[in-house]
């Protein structure tokens, strides 16, 4: 009887042990909303990746899209000129190719120009594609096209230039951003680094493929005496339009200054004023304490040097999520990863959480089951 009773506590014990087990296997709570969410670890791509951009192409395709600046140098066998990526979750992507298709790039740019910061967009039935041919050595330079296509992952026909120097003034005529006002007005944002450059804004034609004729070019961020601002990303929340940009240094590695700053204004032409009320424009902005909203200033930890954000994303709750580069310890602070990170909003203005700097992991967005 005795063995019979142990026996029978054995098989007990067994059961609420595998029941236990069971419950373990449940998918992870999100503890704001109550809905089930993929846990993450950032980065969400490691391969280099920077000045990422990514497109909701859901309703489309079933896909999220990213693109990055592209990785590898002119000419070699390895080199990708556009890079893109494609996710079912944001939170794990798959490389499918180069949006210009096999090894191609833009043939109106200089040998030694590289492209970079991707923006991708649909528009009025096809994927608008502008990007930027960038100079290191002669940053004045620097222009930015635009392509089209009617698959997210190309190939993308290529426009030829949209901004540059000559066309508009502008030096360094890089990072360009596309931006659909409530009336369906369009405007490209760019601008970068230097003298004589800084971020401007100007209406585009309806088909989002030329300046309109005539348009006005305002400077919105950073200032023709020096730039220091680039990697411009517009935003419209709750009346105001929010502009977000990168400034430091993004080449330092481990210790990169790289950051992101914000501003806003209730006209998409400026003028735009951070947190500190201090003008985007202005010689002493920012204020590192409260223009500053992602940063990784101690030198050679996990993550440093975030910045040049992608488009922010609403998940299936309600959430806010923004994708961006870092240069990460686990590859030596080599290249540049994107991460994936939860924005908020409080008393209308955004801000990250784990104090401003990077996470290392997380719960990731919600998307309901198809």
């Amino acid at each position: 009887m005795r063995k019979f009773f142990y026996l029978f506590l054995v098989c007990l014990a067994g059961f609420f042990s595998c029941k236990e087990e069971k419950l373990d296997e449940r998918p992870l709570i999100d503890p704001d909303n109550q809905n089930a969410r993929k846990s993450y670890v950032n980065p969400v791509i490691k391969n280099n990746c920077p000045d990422p951009s990514i497109i909701d192409d859901r309703e489309r395709t079933g896909y999220f899209y990213a693109y990055s600046t592209q990785n590898g140098a002119n000419g070699s066998e390895t080199v990708v000129y556009l890079p893109v990526y494609r996710s079912k979750d944001m939170i794990n992507w798959e490389f499918v190719g180069n949006a210009f298709g096999g090894q191609n790039r833009p043939t109106w740019g200089a040998e030694v120009t590289r492209v970079w910061a991707p923006d991708i967009n649909y528009i009025d039935g096809q994927y608008v594609l502008y990007y930027a041919l960038g100079h290191l050595e002669h940053s004045e330079l620097g222009t930015s096209g635009v392509a089209v296509s009617d698959s997210p992952t190309g190939p993308f026909k290529d426009q030829g230039i949209i901004v540059s120097q000559d066309k508009t003034g502008v030096k360094n005529s890089i990072d360009p951003n596309y931006f659909v006002d409530d009336d369906g007005s369009k405007y490209l944002f760019w601008g970068s680094y230097g003298a004589g450059s800084g971020i401007h804004v100007a209406e585009l034609a309806d088909d989002g493929l030329s300046l309109r004729p005539g348009t006005e070019i305002t400077l919105v961020a950073g200032n023709s005496n020096g730039s220091n601002m680039e990697g411009a990303y517009v935003y419209k929340h709750g009346g105001w339009y929010y502009l977000f940009a990168s400034m430091g240094n993004s080449f330092k590695g481990g210790e990169s200054t790289y950051r992101l700053v914000v501003g806003r204004s209730k006209y998409i032409r400026g003028p735009y004023k951070g947190p500190s009320g201090k003008e985007m424009t202005a010689a002493w902005y920012p204020s590192e304490g409260q223009d500053v909203i992602m940063t990784g200033y101690e030198p050679n930890t996990t993550f440093v040097g975030p910045g040049h954000n992608g488009e922010i994303i609403t998940d299936d709750a309600g959430n806010d999520w923004m994708i961006m580069h870092v240069r990460w310890s686990g590859d030596k602070y080599g290249g540049r990863p994107m991460i994936l990170e939860r924005l908020y909003w409080g008393a209308d203005w955004p801000y990250f959480g784990n104090s401003g700097r990077p996470t290392y992991q997380g719960y990731g967005p919600y998307f309901k089951a198809e």
